[in-house]
């Protein structure tokens, strides 16, 4: 995945700079597996099922971005982004990683051995979909249930089942999904309060378990988010804390990222 990565970024940066619409979010997805994105064409093609079957994409077209053929989605998520905000203790507001990214991010996680992707503070459940349709098993822990109607809307008329479930990730209990090898990807940055969030779900987990788990991180260096700790994006602190070890770290497009020369970085870490 290093490649298509790599190429991710280039893309992304092109098309923000030729982006000439007014949509709320926008995103794209190359229409066919090259030499650039090296990605299986049934698995490219289920990730723009995910976008044509998803309400807040309103909007479609396509364009060629560096000689890549993409199809530009344009979509709004005031909605639930408003609704995200009403939970006290939800950790950021609703504003989504790129369809591609969760799919990066995800295959990662894949060719780190990890076996289960849990996707907390899951959104509309992107990165559980794409952990779903490379064969690990998935669940999305979201607590705003309007987020959680549109999850099983969507493995509804995706007929991919990511196992959409409403409750507060801070008190779910894991140790009840017989998780084997987990991935935990935190759905938050350290300077929205995603570390409460890290630290929370850490706690949750026996010794046995932390030993078996990854914990995989949102990190940003923008100035947009001043923040006391700036090492690891962020997460210098929390890592240092938890006796964990960065593993990798990559950098991929987000919602959030979208006007920023520099791309959201992924933490990807296991204990020590």
């Amino acid at each position: 995945m290093k490649i298509a990565t790599k190429n991710l970024i280039a893309l992304k940066q092109e098309f923000r700079r030729i982006y000439s619409g007014s949509s709320h979010i926008q995103e794209i997805i190359p229409l066919t597996e090259s030499t650039y994105f090296p990605i299986r064409q049934d698995e490219l093609e289920s990730l723009h099922l995910f976008a044509a079957k998803n309400p807040i994409y309103y909007n479609s077209y396509e364009q060629k971005i560096n000689e890549i053929e993409c199809m530009v989605y344009e979509g709004d998520i005031n909605k639930y982004w408003l609704n995200s905000i009403g939970h006290g203790s939800s950790y950021q507001p609703f504003s989504p990683t790129w369809i591609l990214s969760a799919y990066l991010m995800t295959s990662i996680a894949k060719e780190l051995d990890y076996k289960q992707v849990l996707d907390i503070g899951s959104g509309d459940g992107r990165i559980a979909y794409c952990a779903k349709i490379l064969g690990l098993e998935s669940h999305a822990i979201e607590i705003d249930d309007m987020l959680v109607d549109l999850q099983k809307s969507i493995c509804e008329m995706t007929n991919t089942d990511f196992n959409p479930i409403c409750a507060d990730a801070v008190k779910f209990e894991y140790n009840s999904l017989n998780l084997q090898k987990p991935a935990f990807f935190i759905g938050g940055l350290a300077q929205m309060g995603g570390d409460v969030l890290a630290t929370s779900i850490i706690s949750n987990l026996n010794s046995e378990l932390r030993q078996k788990t990854c914990m995989v991180f949102a990190g940003s260096y923008s100035e947009k988010y001043s923040f006391k700790d700036t090492s690891d994006a962020g997460w210098g602190k929390l890592i240092g804390d938890n006796k964990l070890k960065i593993i990798k770290s990559v950098l991929l497009p987000t919602v959030w990222s979208f006007d920023q020369t520099l791309d959201t970085s992924y933490i990807f870490t296991e204990f020590l």
